[in-house]
């Protein structure tokens, strides 16, 4: 089965950025709609932004303007370039297929703080 590992997190102050990477095993871009999730403290898990074969792209509210999804399917890499960042926008972030289909990685932790 495909394998997803994400990538990319760490500690910020708010108003930095960070850039996410979602590396998968195999070519499924070309295949299903993909979408970054993330988890905060306490909380269910949210799908954040959304990224179809054929390009079209939805973000949740709270991150429209702030975060861009894109993908290179020659390298199954999928990016989350995330700007302004804000202490709500902690948590671990997961990518996944869009209804979710594999196994979910370890997801890649961020944190925003001052």
């Amino acid at each position: 089965q495909v394998q997803l590992v994400e990538s990319g997190g760490g500690l910020v102050q708010p108003g930095e950025s960070l850039r996410l990477s979602c590396a998968a095993s195999g070519s499924i871009f070309s295949i299903y709609a993909m979408g970054w999730y993330r988890m905060a403290p306490g909380k269910q898990r949210e799908l954040v932004a959304t990224i179809t074969p054929s390009g079209r792209i939805n973000y949740i509210n709270s991150v429209k303007g702030r975060f861009t999804i894109s993908r290179d399917n020659a390298k199954n890499t999928m990016y989350l370039q995330m700007n302004s960042l804000r202490p709500e926008d902690t948590a671990v972030y997961y990518c996944n297929t869009q209804p979710s289909r594999i196994n979910w990685g370890q997801g890649t932790q961020v944190t925003v703080s001052s």
